[in-house]
């Protein structure tokens, strides 16, 4: 955990969600929720992609709120495949817009997560409360059926991934028009290499009006 951590237990519509939140030194500017790797292929909410996320808001002034999804640690009820993810997501959402309100919200993911997150964009787009912007790294496409998303979006993507390779992302993309930043060398896990996703998030977040840091 970071030095500014709880950990907390929200209702899901599957039982209990075991989460954890990340504070930034003062009052948050926003709020970031973080969506972790497949949970039948050893996904956490501690897998170090879905930490490097959560510190990255921190640093830009976000709280930052992770939860292991339906099976996973603490987390009671079964996989969903995506869909009741999703839900217990949105109940993540409402449950911290609550708590601060009036915040914008981003909302990261990695692999399976960017999935989860992408279509929890696609529901509060349709509820009229989108988010302010996502984060996808290793984007699932070619595994889940990505919807569209805001021109906006930051991607970040491994050169060498042979779990989604880039070429499915790219696919994907394509008809949006939307560029991905694609990291030389780095694997689907970004092993050695997640001081790129920090830097880069931060940059594209400051250089989009969020104050230097």
């Amino acid at each position: 955990m970071n030095k500014h951590s709880d950990k907390f237990s929200l209702p899901g519509h599957a039982g209990n969600m075991e989460g954890l939140f990340d504070f930034p030194d003062g009052a948050p500017r926003g709020i970031a929720l973080v969506a972790h790797p497949h949970p039948l292929y050893g996904g956490t909410m501690d897998n170090k992609v879905a930490q490097t996320l959560a510190r990255t808001f921190v640093a830009l002034g976000y709280v930052a709120a992770r939860i292991n999804f339906r099976g996973v640690g603490a987390s009671e009820g079964v996989h969903d495949h995506g869909h009741g993810e999703t839900d217990d997501m949105l109940l993540l959402h409402a449950h911290m817009v609550a708590e601060y309100p009036g915040l914008p919200v981003a909302l990261a993911g990695f692999s399976f997560g960017t999935f989860v997150q992408a279509q929890l964009q696609q529901r509060l787009s349709a509820a009229g409360t989108p988010a302010e912007r996502l984060v996808l790294i290793g984007s699932a496409a070619g595994k889940w059926a990505m919807p569209a998303i805001p021109a906006d979006s930051i991607l970040i993507h491994g050169e060498l991934d042979d779990t989604i390779p880039l070429k499915d992302v790219l696919d994907w993309l394509r008809p949006q028009d939307i560029p991905v930043i694609v990291i030389p060398g780095a694997d689907h896990f970004f092993h050695r290499k997640l001081q790129h996703i920090k830097s880069w998030v931060r940059q594209m977040w400051q250089r989009d009006g969020a104050p230097a840091l």
